[in-house]
């Protein structure tokens, strides 16, 4: 009788609070999913649960370790979990509601075929056509991130997506090859962006500097990154910080618009 007399005490505002701790979590997981921090978070859940165990068998001296490691527990998370943090709060900072309703866009029944829908087969086909000439490139996807404050550091442009515009854009003589360009419903943003680098992470000696710029955007944002090699002539992917493998390009081309959907 006690959980039915509280389930009729359930008001809007409880809802509203249940409905906002599952989007939380919802984008705590977006960010945690794929990473290691995931099996961090795992590790410091059963901790959690040893420690309450401990401490219910009056196990003095197990309790009073983990006990002591709970209470700087908030410090070690900040410590452990910085970027995942800093991407949390930029997300919520930078997110952009201008464009299209992006933040309606999780919700499929509400989703529409729209005109400004990057068009991937011409970026993907101005990628392989650059392989093949040797021609190094970084495009940067914009998704929920507001990349503003890097289309700051280069030259804003309004240019529709096509595979010309793109390859015209990278060809080596060209004033705006240098640097990345980034990409936002289907349209160029900016050119000549300078982006952050990655310092820490081991990445092969074969890639340079527009492989570690795609890695610290993409660990920064929530934004994805192709970069061709000027060397090999290669395609990699980045997402999360990570590189994304994938057998071909039309497997490729299936993950990047999947990302941005």
């Amino acid at each position: 009788m006690e959980i039915f007399n509280d389930l009729l005490k359930f008001s809007v505002v409880d809802i509203i609070d249940v409905i906002l701790v599952a989007l939380l979590l919802y984008y705590i997981y977006k960010l945690v999913k794929g990473t290691v921090a995931i099996n961090i978070f795992i590790g410091i859940i059963i901790l959690y649960f040893v420690w309450r165990l401990t401490n219910f068998l009056n196990m003095e001296l197990l309790s009073g370790i983990f006990g002591g490691f709970m209470k700087v527990g908030i410090i070690a998370l900040i410590v452990v979990f910085q970027p995942e943090i800093r991407k949390f709060l930029l997300m919520v900072g930078s997110t952009n509601f201008g464009k299209g309703g992006k933040i309606f866009k999780h919700f499929k029944f509400l989703k529409t075929e729209t005109s400004d829908e990057t068009n991937v087969d011409a970026i993907l086909s101005a990628c392989i056509k650059m392989g093949n000439s040797r021609t190094g490139a970084l495009i940067v996807f914009e998704r929920n991130n507001n990349l503003d404050f890097l289309s700051n550091t280069g030259d804003e442009m309004n240019i529709k997506v096509t595979q010309p515009i793109i390859e015209s854009i990278f060809f080596k003589n060209s004033p705006l090859h240098d640097g990345a360009i980034i990409v936002s419903n289907n349209i160029v943003k900016a050119t000549r962006v300078i982006l952050p680098l990655n310092n820490e992470k081991t990445i092969p000696k074969r890639f340079g500097l527009r492989h570690r710029a795609a890695i610290g955007v993409t660990e920064k944002t929530d934004a994805l990154a192709l970069a061709v090699s000027e060397e090999t002539g290669t395609i990699s992917y980045f997402k999360d910080g990570e590189f994304v493998v994938f057998e071909d390009n039309a497997q490729l081309n299936l993950l990047i618009k999947n990302d941005l959907a």
